[in-house]
Parts: C-alpha cells; sequence; structure tokens
C-alpha cells in the first residue's frame, strides 16, 4: 500500500553574484518588515489591549512600501515578505498555545531564509527560476523531485552555504513485517535496545570540540568590525556545520535501520527541554540527540505504517525487574548492573529498562484502555502515548 505524504527534499545551489545580491536584499527585506511587524503586535496589545493579526500587518507592509524611506522594499519579490507575515502569525498562535516560545527578534547574523510560494517561482524542466531573477539556480539535484514543488524556501546557513528547500509530495510505501522493540535511551550508550544490541554514543561534540574552542578563542580576539573577525566568525560556523551534520546523517540512518526492522516501536517520552536545565550534564544530553532521533522516529513511523508508543517519563522502568515485575528498588546512577533481592535475577541496568519499556508498550497497546485523542492510559504511575499510523 502507497501512502501519499508532504515533505521537504534539500538541495545545495550556488547562485550567481547577481543572484546572491538579490537573495542578499531579499533576506534584508524579510527581516525588516517580520521584526516591524513584531513590534506592531507587541506594541497594540502593551499599550492599547487590541489584538492584531495578519490582517493588520499585512496592510502595514503596504503602507510602509509607499513610504519613501522605504522604496527599495518594492525591489524584492512581495510574497517572501508576505510569508514572512503568515510565519510571524503562526509563531504568535504556538506561543499563545503552549507550544514555543515568544517569537524572538530576527538578527543580520546567523542563517537567514525566504519562503516562495508558487506564484513567485517556476520549475520547469529541472530547473528552478526564482521570481526577479533572470536565470535558474544552478542547484545540484541529488534526486529527482516526485512532484512540483508548492513551496520553495531558500536559506543561506551562517558558514556561507545555500541551500533550497522543495515542498513536495511523495508517495511512501507502507513497510510490513517486523517485531516490536523497546528503546531505553541513555549517554553511556545513545540506545539499549530490548534485543540486547547497543549503540554507541558517537559524541559528535565532544570528537570536534577542541576545533570549536580554538576558532572561537580566534574570534574572540579579533577586532570587532573588521574582516579578519569576519572571517573568523565563518570558521566558526563551518565548526559547528559539521557537528549538526554529522549528528543528523548518524540520526537519520538509524532512525531509518529502526523504522525499517520492527512493526513497533516503544520509546520513553522523555522531557528534554527540562533535562537540558540540569547544567551537569545539558552538554552531553543535547550532543546525544534524543529529541531529534524521537521526532525522526514519529513521522517516519506515520509515513511507513509503524507503529510508534512512547512510555510516560514517569514509568520507573530502570527500578522495576523486568523478570517478576516488582518496583522501587533503590537505585543510584552508578548502579550499572544489579540484583532483584525478591528473584534473585541478575540486570543489566539499560537492558533492563529496555525490556520494561518494551513490556509497557505492549500492554497498553493490546489493552487500549482509556484512549483518547491518540493517548493510550492504563494503571499505574505510567502514561502511554501512541503516534497513530496513517
Amino acid at each position: 500500500m502507497v501512502t501519499p505524504v508532504e515533505c521537504a527534499y534539500r538541495f545545495r545551489f550556488y547562485p550567481t553574484p547577481e543572484q546572491a545580491d538579490l537573495l542578499n536584499r531579499t533576506f534584508g527585506c524579510v527581516r525588516v518588515v517580520y521584526n516591524r511587524a513584531r513590534a506592531m503586535r507587541e506594541a497594540a496589545w502593551t499599550e492599547r489591549t487590541e489584538r492584531c493579526g495578519f490582517p493588520q500587518t499585512n496592510a502595514m507592509l503596504t503602507a510602509l512600501k509607499r513610504l519613501p524611506e522605504f522604496v527599495w522594499l518594492n525591489d524584492v519579490s512581495s510574497v517572501p515578505l508576505q510569508q514572512a507575515l503568515r510565519h510571524l502569525d503562526t509563531a504568535y498562535r504556538n506561543f499563545f498555545q503552549r507550544r514555543a516560545r515568544y517569537p524572538q527578534v530576527r538578527r543580520k547574523d546567523g542563517p537567514q531564509s525566504a519562503e516562495f510560494t508558487k506564484s513567485a517561482f517556476t520549475y520547469r524542466d529541472g530547473k528552478l527560476k526564482l521570481a526577479k531573477m533572470t536565470e535558474p539556480l544552478i542547484v545540484v539535484w541529488s534526486r529527482a523531485l516526485p512532484s512540483e514543488p508548492s513551496t520553495v524556501t531558500v536559506t543561506r546557513e551562517a558558514d556561507g552555504r545555500w541551500y533550497v528547500a522543495c515542498r513536495v509530495v511523495a508517495l511512501a510505501e507502507r513497510l510490513e513485517g517486523g517485531g516490536a522493540i523497546g528503546i531505553d535511551l541513555g549517554l553511556t550508550d545513545l540506545a539499549v535496545l530490548s534485543t540486547g544490541e547497543t549503540i554507541a554514543n558517537p559524541r559528535h561534540l565532544a570528537k570536534r570540540h577542541k576545533r570549536l574552542v580554538r576558532e572561537q578563542r580566534r574570534l574572540a580576539r579579533k577586532q570587532k568590525g573588521s574582516k579578519n573577525r569576519a572571517k573568523a566568525r565563518l570558521k566558526v560556523a563551518r565548526a559547528h556545520a559539521a557537528v549538526r551534520h554529522a549528528r543528523q546523517s548518524f540520526l537519520h540512518h538509524l532512525s531509518t535501520r529502526l523504522i525499517r526492522d520492527n512493526q513497533t516501536i516503544c520509546v520513553e517520552d522523555l522531557s528534554v527541554t527540562g533535562l537540558l536545565r540540569a547544567k551537569r550534564h545539558s552538554r552531553s544530553i543535547a550532543d546525544a540527540g534524543w529529541g531529534e532521533l524521537i521526532r525522526q522516529l514519529t513521522y517516519k513511523a506515520a509515513w511507513y505504517g509503524r507503529t510508534l508508543v512512547k512510555v510516560g517519563r514517569f514509568f520507573p522502568s530502570t527500578k522495576t525487574c523486568s523478570v517478576c515485575g516488582t518496583t522501587g528498588h533503590a537505585l543510584t546512577l552508578a548502579d550499572r548492573d544489579w540484583a532483584c533481592p525478591d528473584c534473585g535475577a541478575h540486570h543489566d541496568r539499560d537492558h533492563n529498562a529496555a525490556r520494561n519499556i518494551l513490556a509497557a508498550g505492549l500492554a497498553v497497546t493490546a489493552c487500549r484502555e482509556g484512549v483518547s485523542l491518540g493517548v493510550l492510559r492504563h494503571s499505574g504511575q505510567s502514561s502511554v502515548k501512541q503516534e497513530p499510523a496513517p
């Protein structure tokens, strides 16, 4: 069975000097419009207690283009400017629904992006041309697009590399076969499976930490505003990009393998944001990428018809014996192996937790008690969230 899914294909491209100049001006216009609309919405509420949405900010953009001091806004396509206002409206909506933090001011340094809808680009015969451009972009098409893109997002990363992301509709074939598996995430080992397999933690940041520290120290010694400081900032961004790309590649390979080999995957519903507040292990937790791994497993399970079960974070998977089921055993972080005082079974700490996570996930999917909007609950201290397959 084949299921249509909406996804984005990302490619690297190399703009000509004229295209780079136009895109950089577009980024600047997007940034100015976004920040002014944000300030307008903030002032409307704090000063006059008035709600301000996309219609009001869009009218502000129209009036802004007529001012002599902002006539340069007409030199770029109007579509990315309106899309920036829509993104701001979505950011506020996510904030009020407590899904994201308060919208931040867009800065000149760092990654820059602009989104183009169908009215602002043409894609024909493998060539992509944006609005107000005379020549198509030189894109490295590493694979063919499954359909015509609906939106195109151009990004200039902090390391100076250019990327274009095309939103398309692809066909994902539902996978059949495979068993059930429980996953216990950790720092010593990135993941321990209920089958006994151990996946080592690659520690991408730790391997490249010396280079990153060296480049940051060189950046700190450069005079602000100088060309040497700009060069040093570029080297720091490239060092960060090397870590990010290595982590993403590793997690994609791991999540794809887990999805292809297993029908049901049970993981812990970790609060990574809360764990990052702990100063002692925050760098190691961020380096491991637990949240990104769970995110990839979530959407890939939906694509390929697999079942992903999230066991509640308060479920005592570590302190429960997977043989006799007794719980509440006193364990510290230093106890990597322990013996159950009730049945005498000897456990590896992480392997025992993975087996308990698998058992809890399978029990809930089998009983299906208290199902409401994709959330499955059963008696005890745990709550399990199941991501429904399409």
